[in-house]
């Protein structure tokens, strides 16, 4: 892997939350920085309530990890579109990242370690 991004065990338990609603618990999550950037948390697919996940068709290209396929969030308040992301088939450099997800925090959506 390059020094622009590194991937390491996040210490501890980490839980995301949408619209108040726990959406997973984990403490095999990864965190993963890439370069100046603050870090981001990515969840295993495993311990997230993916019922409450749709697919959208949304998808962007990183030059360093491939192509991220999207998940909207609904809540019992509100639809948070295109709020989760996803490396379904990540560059080999950063293979770890494979069948884990990671939530852009905004009002509503938290990630915090507990």
């Amino acid at each position: 892997m390059s020094d622009h991004i590194k991937i390491r065990p996040a210490e501890g338990t980490w839980t995301v939350r949408a619209g108040g609603a726990v959406l997973g618990e984990s403490n095999d999550a990864l965190e993963l920085t890439e370069g100046d950037m603050p870090f981001v948390i990515y969840f295993p697919r495993k311990d997230i309530a993916m019922a409450l996940l749709d697919k959208t068709d949304h998808s962007t290209v990183c030059p360093h990890k491939g192509t991220a396929t999207y998940y909207s969030i609904a809540s019992k308040s509100r639809t948070y579109e295109n709020a989760v992301w996803s490396y379904e088939d990540p560059k080999d450099a950063v293979a770890e990242i494979k069948n884990h997800l990671a939530f852009h925090v905004q009002d509503g959506v938290t990630v915090e370690q507990v």
